[in-house]
């Protein structure tokens, strides 16, 4: 391993604001600078947007403009909150909260649920499918082991796109969404779950999400709390934004612009989850003044790999690719994409182990070779393989490699060791600190040929080695550093969930190898029927299919091999073809005609609030024109969030409807006894005055107070004007 090498595992700690910025690209630098009002990154696959966004954030801190402990970054997965926490560490940005939706929210509704609701949280459980089974079991319906999977993943689609149980039905028919069993059937299961949820006092990962905003929704004072300790947000993977978590978003905004959001559309490929990147495409629309900047310099993959990645978006359709961006190679040249076809899918896992086998003994690491398939069943055939072929692999989507055992007990035994070194035989004949690593770890497993085959002690064995490798790049990058030097850097990394590379083969699926990359990649089972798969039918779901390939093209940096077999098994049927979306791309293939407008040019787009119009299309919806509002009593400006909602001052008087009030607060309790929601999640408390006191006559004046959106109206619309009319809510259903 080079010392260049060496130098981006451990670097040094810029020694200034303006150290931070070096090495960064001019569109990158646009990025790191642009620390105030709203800026959007519109960063191609390979640019560096999380070296862009993480040098921002340090820039900041380092020039004394951002407080650490007034920034809230937040992403999708613990694993790149590690990576972001590793990075602003390593760029001395130290105090900066770097955290996922969901760890982010439920820290907060830790600490705020005694004040707010009183008591302690209800416990979280970790898995909902148990819960998922019960309540099947509860409605007498039998559902397989993948049924149970499916019902639970519609289950929270339902929830991060806030659709409870009863319309679970009409949003299903409104989205065009396939389900796996009768909507029906998946309503009423929803609904027990949520009953069972209640009777055991447990709550779910969406619940989480769900609560906060309902508490920040309810309480103003305590969303004036939160937003007062956070002042600046960044949102990573901004394309895979729920409708919840951009609620959530602006909730923890209020009424400030300090935010930063990076994303591509090209790769959204989680809409079955809830993501949109609606949110990200219309964020000029919401924030007319905002600083767009685009990166389109692929420092990654080489010229053909990004050519053959730019290709697949030049056939796409649909808004994202109206938006794509074409990337531009910064890399030498690099070998041609190979496309192999294969009579039978154990012949093209065998070929593939073949090539790697023979890779490996060229000098290429495993750890820089990644085998990725689009579901998670064909794992098993390669795992075969690469097995019989005596390859190391390892699968990608495991338990995190600091919360594994071995790692853990391994951990110990170096900071007992680095403790009473002196005293440790062990350590007699280790001079240096490789093979002071290597003298512990031999007491735990750690061998210096692997165990043969494969399971749970090639594993162990794995994440050991893992460990002597780490020992032996950080020894190689700081000069005399001791095994006590090591423990930190290891306690450090595992705070922030910075793992070392495990030496293997990765095997993913498209969806899992999101956000990393290698230098070889196969791209195995490219075939009609997989790619895309086979219950894509509508044009979007083909679209996002396009999406999820260019992904994983998008992961190799030099050698790309994509592979589809004729027949399943051997002796089969020979009817599979290669994917649609390598046609015209593939040698052999016809050319297909691809789509002009790609916004390809990388660059800066200052944002000005007058002439923010014209950079709106004309058939987005403009933004409203914020006007102050004032108390309906005594005029005074409102700046209280509770006082805007009633839209008068606390202190002035209110000519309530008592009667209607009392009625509105039993209905609501019906309904969220219904829905299996908090009785706020129906509407607040200060809402129900607020319809009280204003006792709308049609929907156009219940549309017209704060707390009532479209989603409510079209809800509740019909039950509350009864109620406001002096009427039965029932009486107008039987009418109907």
């Amino acid at each position: 391993m080079t010392a260049a090498t060496h130098s981006t595992l451990f670097p040094r700690v810029p020694d200034s604001a303006d150290a931070v910025l070096e090495g960064l690209d001019p569109e990158q630098r646009a990025v790191a600078t642009a620390l105030h009002g709203p800026v959007c990154v519109l960063a191609g696959a390979g640019t560096g947007k999380t070296r862009a966004i993480t040098h921002r954030i340090a820039y900041g801190v380092r020039a004394g403009i951002l407080q650490p402990s007034s920034v809230l970054a937040v992403t999708f997965t613990n694993r790149a909150a590690g990576e972001m926490r590793g990075r602003l560490r390593q760029l001395g940005a130290v105090g900066v909260q770097a955290r996922t939706f969901h760890s982010a929210a439920l820290r907060q509704l830790q600490y705020f649920w005694p004040k707010a609701v009183g008591g302690s949280l209800p416990r979280l459980v970790d898995r909902k499918i148990q819960l998922v089974a019960d309540a099947a079991a509860a409605c007498r319906i039998r559902l397989d082991r993948g049924e149970l999977r499916d019902v639970t993943a519609e289950i929270e689609w339902s929830k991060v796109t806030q659709t409870v149980p009863a319309d679970y039905t009409a949003a299903t028919a409104k989205a065009d969404r396939d389900t796996p069993r009768d909507p029906a059937e998946i309503a009423q299961l929803y609904t027990a779950y949520e009953e069972l949820k209640r009777e055991r006092s447990v709550i779910d990962f969406e619940d989480v999400l769900l609560l906060t905003v309902a508490v920040l929704q309810d309480r103003p004072d305590i969303a004036e709390q939160v937003r007062a300790q956070y002042q600046h947000f960044v949102v990573d993977e901004y394309q895979d934004v729920s409708p919840l978590q951009q609620r959530l978003l602006e909730l923890w905004l209020g009424d400030r612009e300090n935010l930063c959001v990076v994303g591509d559309a090209s790769q959204t490929i989680y809409s079955f989850t809830g993501a949109t990147p609606d949110h990200l495409l219309d964020f000029r629309v919401r924030h007319p003044g905002a600083t767009v900047v685009k990166l389109v310099r692929d420092y990654r993959s080489t010229p053909q790999v990004v050519r053959l990645a730019n290709g697949l978006l030049a056939q796409a359709k649909g808004r994202a690719a109206d938006h794509r961006l074409e990337l531009v190679s910064q890399r030498p040249a690099g070998p041609e994409p190979v496309f192999t076809e294969f009579t039978d899918e154990p012949a093209e896992a065998e070929g593939a182990a073949r090539r790697i086998r023979e890779l490996i003994g060229s000098g290429v690491p495993a750890s820089e070779i990644a085998v990725l398939f689009r579901t998670n069943s064909q794992s098993e055939t390669y795992e075969q393989a690469l097995a019989d072929a005596g390859v190391p692999y390892q699968l990608r989507g495991a338990e995190r490699f600091f919360d594994r055992p071995e790692v853990r007990n391994a951990i110990t035994a170096l900071r007992a060791a680095a403790r009473f070194g002196g005293n440790d035989a062990l350590l007699d004949d280790a001079p240096d600190l490789p093979s002071q690593v290597r003298a512990v770890l031999s007491g735990k497993g750690w061998t210096p040929q692997p165990p043969a085959g494969s399971g749970a002690v090639r594993e162990s064995w794995e994440s050991l080695a893992a460990l002597v490798h780490l020992a032996q790049d950080f020894a190689a990058a700081r000069a005399g550093a001791t095994l006590a030097d090591l423990v930190v850097e290891l306690d450090e990394r595992a705070g922030a969930q910075h793992a070392p590379t495990v030496q293997g083969v990765t095997l993913a699926s498209l969806h899992a190898a999101k956000g990393l990359e290698w230098d070889v990649v196969f791209l195995v089972g490219v075939a009609e029927g997989m790619m895309p798969i086979t219950y894509a039918k509508t044009d979007e779901q083909i679209e996002e299919e396009r999406r999820l390939l260019y992904v994983g093209v998008t992961r190799a940096r030099e050698h790309l091999h994509l592979s589809w077999a004729l027949a399943r098994s051997p002796g089969g049927r020979a009817n599979r073809r290669p994917s649609r979306f390598l046609t015209g791309l593939r040698p052999g293939s016809q050319a297909v005609a691809g789509r002009a407008g790609a916004s390809g040019a990388g660059g800066v787009e200052r944002g000005s609030w007058t002439a923010a119009a014209t950079a709106v299309p004309e058939q987005a919806p403009r933004r409203r024109q914020r006007t102050p509002a004032r108390c309906r009593v005594c005029g005074r400006t409102l700046t209280d969030g509770g006082e805007m909602k009633l839209m008068r001052c606390e202190d002035c008087p209110s000519d309530m409807d008592e009667g209607l009030y009392e009625r509105l607060c039993d209905w609501r309790g019906e309904q969220a006894q219904r829905s299996g929601q908090p009785a706020f999640c129906v509407f607040t408390d200060k809402t129900l005055i607020a319809i009280a006191e204003a006792v709308p006559d049609d929907e156009h004046e219940l549309a017209r107070i704060p707390g009532v959106g479209m989603r409510k109206l079209r809800r509740y619309g019909a039950d509350v004007l009864a109620l406001c009319a002096g009427r039965d809510p029932a009486e107008g259903q039987d009418q109907d």
